[in-house]
């Protein structure tokens, strides 16, 4: 999973791959045989799919705010207005949360995502991107450190210094750095792009795959805006595709095959999309997603982490992240459609005999370490009070179990913790109603190659990775009662726990890009067997 702070670094990724394009643009006549787009390469068109939480989302509400003077009207920004999110903390949640069993609204507030450009490339103009450094009277463009302190205090989220806040507005360490795009659209206007030729396809990042084309028909609108880009500029488009943004193109091109005839897939492909580019793409899922769901995960953005648990784990998109195993995989739903057997409510995994006999589902080591009570109570742990009470309890101690990429996608762990861990059922059901029981695809199963004239991959490596988690009750209420004990990451091809220990495990030929693990990031390297070709490109970081 990526958050929003780290996409700066992977834009610079997708101007190589404008890079790469100049050698396309001399050669297409014919490449592995087949006969490529010969015609002027002015006519192609770019169309951007954006990551998790990497779109503006609007009110469409009217919402008093108690307690503060900001309100929020029709066409507000929710996501993300840090300046509401800190002084109304609480009416901010109603317009971003969904209801976690059918993905509807709060009664008193609902948010759509916005259209354009503009959607994408900054989710909070000038709150940190339009930072230049220095110091006047602690005055940076956006807020100053004391209207923070202020509203943190009144929303109970506060940035303990000065310096700390400084540090955060200088190098967004935890802080929400909102430039998406915009750099990446500012470079393709110097080189040169028409303006007509760079279109963005936000969609509601909170919603399940199914939820996407039900509640806004997001598949069929991304189908007419291929056909709309054909027709307005004369040639096929290139699909720039970044984290949770290639899962919903790998949705769509599964959709598509329901929507045209067998016969004219093919050609409608060849015809309206000439080359995918799949930027930092969890091929295989994200563990940070695990993070999110049990401890929170604040992608930058100043609330707690069990405030962003509740949040993360109200969206239908929760659980499309989630890891899963190379090894399993569920009968092909486009042939169903067909059978007898075409509305079966679940598919179940089947997975190869390599599943069981190696550790881990093929990842570097397990996903989820995990104590549980060994006594059944409401608290996700006892108090001394429950101890001193119930001398039973003393000589208890808690299981610690663990669990492996397949376990986390079948529902397994959740089905585990579900008499300690009351979000565990919300997830489940997600899980079950969402994605196993999806008509159209089950996401949470290995990729094969979209079938595609020209496929590009392109993601980080060499980064200290998170990899797996050790969880314990952490005597606190939900939804706190989850605290991460220790993590291991991968590093240049070796495990280390956060206190610095070798790990053993499985670790990968290299790391991956910080969020996600290089096992995933890599998959794409299976879909074309000896005839693919990486290159591996260094870069400098730059000033942000």
């Amino acid at each position: 999973m990526t958050a929003p702070h780290l996409l700066e670094l992977k834009m610079r990724g997708l101007i190589l791959t404008f890079l790469i394009l100049g050698t396309l643009h001399k050669s297409f006549t014919v490449i592995n045989g087949e006969e490529e787009f010969k015609g002027d390469y002015k006519k192609l068109s770019g169309i951007i799919i954006p990551g998790f939480a990497s779109t503006q989302l609007r009110a469409w509400s009217i919402l008093d705010c108690p307690y503060s003077p900001l309100d929020f009207n029709p066409l507000d920004l929710v996501w993300l207005d840090t300046t509401k999110l800190l002084s109304a903390v609480n009416c901010w949640l109603k317009c971003i949360m969904l209801e976690p069993y059918n993905q509807t609204d709060h009664p008193e507030c609902k948010s759509r995502p916005d259209s354009g450009l503009s959607a994408i490339t900054e989710l909070d103009p000038g709150y940190i991107t339009e930072f230049r450094g220095g110091r006047k009277g602690d005055v940076f463009i956006g807020h100053r450190w004391d209207v923070v302190r202020e509203l943190q205090q009144q929303a109970g989220e506060v940035v303990e210094s000065r310096e700390k806040w400084r540090r955060i507005r200088r190098n967004g360490d935890n802080g929400p750095l909102s430039s998406v795009w915009k750099e990446w659209v500012k470079w393709c206007i110097e080189f040169g792009i028409e303006a007509n030729a760079i279109i963005a396809v936000p969609y509601d990042w909170r919603l399940s795959p199914s939820k996407l084309e039900e509640r806004d028909l997001y598949f069929h609108k991304l189908k007419l805006t291929f056909e709309t880009a054909y027709k307005l500029r004369g040639g096929p488009s290139l699909v720039f595709a970044h984290s949770l943004g290639n899962l919903v193109f790998r949705y769509f091109l599964e959709w598509l095959k329901l929507e045209v005839a067998p016969k004219e897939y093919m050609n409608w492909l060849d015809k309206h999309i000439h080359a995918y580019f799949a930027v930092g793409s969890p091929f295989l899922g994200a563990t940070e997603t695990i993070k999110a769901a049990l401890s929170g995960f604040t992608f930058g953005v100043p609330i707690s982490e069990g405030t962003a648990r509740l949040m993360f784990n109200s969206f239908g998109s929760s659980t499309w992240m989630l890891p899963f195993s190379k090894y399993c995989k569920t009968e092909d739903k486009y042939w169903k459609h067909f059978s007898d057997k075409g509305k079966e409510a679940h598919h179940a995994y089947h997975c190869e005999e390599e599943e069981f006999k190696r550790n881990y589902s093929g990842w570097p080591t397990n996903l989820i370490n995990i104590e549980i009570p060994s006594f059944h109570s409401s608290d996700a742990y006892p108090s001394v009070l429950d101890v001193m009470e119930n001398t039973s309890m003393e000589c208890s101690l808690p299981t610690q179990l663990s669990f492996n990429a397949r376990e986390v996608a079948d529902g397994t762990f959740f089905k585990a913790i579900e008499d300690y861990d009351p979000d565990s059922k919300r997830l489940l059901h997600q899980l079950q109603k969402s994605y196993h029981g999806d008509p159209v695809l089950n996401p949470l199963t290995p990729w094969d190659r979209p079938p595609l004239k020209n496929v590009f991959c392109i993601y980080g490596v060499d980064s200290k990775t998170e990899v797996g988690y050790y969880f314990a009750p952490s005597g606190k209420p939900y939804p706190d009662n989850w605290i991460v004990t220790d993590v291991i990451y991968e590093i240049e091809g070796s495990l280390y726990s956060r206190s610095g220990n070798l790990v053993e495990g499985n670790p990968g030929a290299t790391s991956g890009d910080e969020t996600v693990a290089y096992h995933s990031l890599s998959w794409c390297k299976n879909w074309l067997g000896p005839t693919v070709n990486i290159t591996r490109t260094p870069q400098q970081p730059i000033p942000l």
